[in-house]
């Protein structure tokens, strides 16, 4: 029971972080309509970006290299510079082709994966880096005393900054005016214009927010696994818990997160042994895939009804 728990809160810990990277296209679909399939180059670059800036900022400041001042302001250049490519990725790329059909939406994004990777390699190069956030991945030692369970101190941190920008994001969302023109321009956007809701500064704001998203999702997802170009892959794993969750639903992101992330932890150790092993990377696809025959728009996602 001691090792199945551990199995468990490392896979939810785990789905956590990808409902993050879910987070981002939850924010474009549901204001925009716009499945953003480059939102995981939007994590690589942000990631490469502070790692460049965390570099070159002591020869141009004299900060102490790895000094806090330098790591805040890395952040705070890193997060101008991702709230600029989401600022611009909506008004020069998808401005133009609004009331185009969906598919030409989707390959435009496609598409600029392409360049926002190529721009992150030209500005910063192609070699792979280390990213430090200071936190160390060991046992949390209170939790292995008291209750014989091994938890990732890194993991559990990361997961907690996760679920405060969850939060901070659905208080946004609920209480504030922006918040509220934002769930209005997601639920019709001819109702919006009619009373007034400047559509696009409102795609323009969820686009530089989920800019931000990218940042900490790149921050996080950097430190665990170093940043390079296999970054962007972690947006693939977004897929099944966007599937399960419901493409416009944040509350959904999270749970589809928590199930996806606990699902492959307990596949991989339980069924994988019987099935040749390493079945963690592609068994949250078959799980999306059977959940795709039953219920198609996700647990939390709007039904579309068509009439014809």
């Amino acid at each position: 029971m001691t090792f199945f728990l551990e199995v468990l809160i490392g896979g939810l810990l785990s789905g956590v972080l990808y409902a993050l990277v879910a987070l981002g296209f939850v924010l474009i679909f549901k204001a925009s309509g716009v499945f953003n399939f480059a939102q995981g180059a939007m994590v690589f670059f942000a990631a490469l970006t502070f790692v460049g800036f965390t570099e070159v900022l002591p020869g141009w400041t004299g900060l102490e290299p790895g000094s806090g001042g330098v790591f805040w302001l890395a952040f705070a250049l890193a997060l101008a510079s991702m709230i600029v490519l989401g600022i611009a990725t909506e008004k020069v790329v998808l401005r133009p082709l609004v009331n185009q059909p969906p598919i030409t939406l989707f390959m435009a994004t496609i598409g600029l994966t392409f360049f926002v990777e190529g721009l992150a390699q030209a500005i910063w190069g192609a070699n792979a880096r280390g990213l430090s956030l200071g936190i160390s991945d060991e046992p949390v030692m209170w939790i292995l005393d008291d209750f014989d369970i091994i938890i990732s101190k890194f993991d559990l941190i990361a997961a907690g900054i996760a679920l405060v920008l969850f939060v901070v994001l659905a208080l946004l969302f609920q209480y504030t005016r922006v918040g509220r023109a934002l769930r209005a321009v997601a639920d019709d956007h001819q109702a919006a214009l009619s009373v007034g809701i400047p559509l696009k500064h409102i795609w323009a704001i969820v686009w530089g927010v989920a800019g931000f998203v990218a940042l900490i999702a790149g921050l996080i997802w950097g430190s665990r696994n170093g940043v390079q170009f296999a970054l962007t892959f972690t947006a693939l794993k977004a897929l099944p818990v966007l599937i399960l969750g419901g493409f416009t639903s944040v509350p959904g992101a999270i749970i589809g997160g928590l199930i996806i992330g606990a699902s492959e932890k307990l596949a991989e150790i339980y069924i994988g042994p019987f099935v040749g092993g390493g079945i963690e990377s592609w068994f949250p696809y078959v799980l999306a895939m059977f959940f795709l025959l039953v219920r198609p728009e996700g647990l939390f996602g709007e039904k579309h009804i068509d009439r014809v």
